[in-house]
């Protein structure tokens, strides 16, 4: 597992100016569960939309990365406001190319967090790379870090927040649900 100094951290959390997302084993625990029809449903933790949101509040673009396509992760980009969706990729190196020209974009300016064989070519590439706790272990190999929360589970909000300390960006984006007790 590759080693990031905390300065590194710093350093390319600095320059990011995008996070994007897989969705199913990151945002979601990979589970599918099939209703009569043939309907996908999957189930987000909220707390993974609010690091969502407070991300956009420091001033990033959030973005959705998926090989699949999916009315749910559709629909929670939407409630969540999210900056771009981009699902049903099957090649995700192909499609960063493209996302980094129209963009005007460096891979080094974008945050990513995955957890399977097919987000390694966005892993290897961009400038932070992320894993949650249970991703494979090629995913593991790659990621300047492994969360300790679960895909499904707070990874994506840990990941957010860890950048944002890493920015000084927490107690600014923070700043509005605090209180002063009396």
């Amino acid at each position: 597992m590759p080693i990031l100094s905390d300065d590194e951290m710093i350093r390319r959390a600095g320059g990011l100016r995008w996070i994007l997302s897989d969705v199913d084993g990151v945002l979601t625990d990979g589970g599918l569960t099939y209703d009569r029809r043939g309907a996908a449903s999957l189930t987000f933790d909220v707390k993974d939309g609010m690091g969502l949101k407070l991300a956009q509040r420091a001033g990033l673009q959030v973005g959705l990365l998926s090989s699949r396509s999916s009315d749910a992760a559709e629909r929670r980009a939407a409630e969540l406001g999210l900056d771009g969706v981009h699902l049903g990729i099957e090649d995700k190196g192909a499609w960063l190319d493209r996302f980094l020209d129209r963009q005007r974009l460096a891979a080094r300016e974008i945050a990513y967090i995955g957890d399977d064989l097919a987000d390694l070519v966005v892993l290897g590439r961009c400038g932070l790379a992320f894993a949650p706790a249970d991703a494979v272990a090629e995913v593991k190999a790659v990621a300047d870090r492994v969360l300790d929360a679960r895909g499904g589970r707070g990874a994506v909000r840990e990941m957010v927040e860890r950048i944002l300390r890493a920015r000084g960006d927490w107690e600014r984006v923070l700043a509005p649900f605090t209180f002063e007790r009396r």
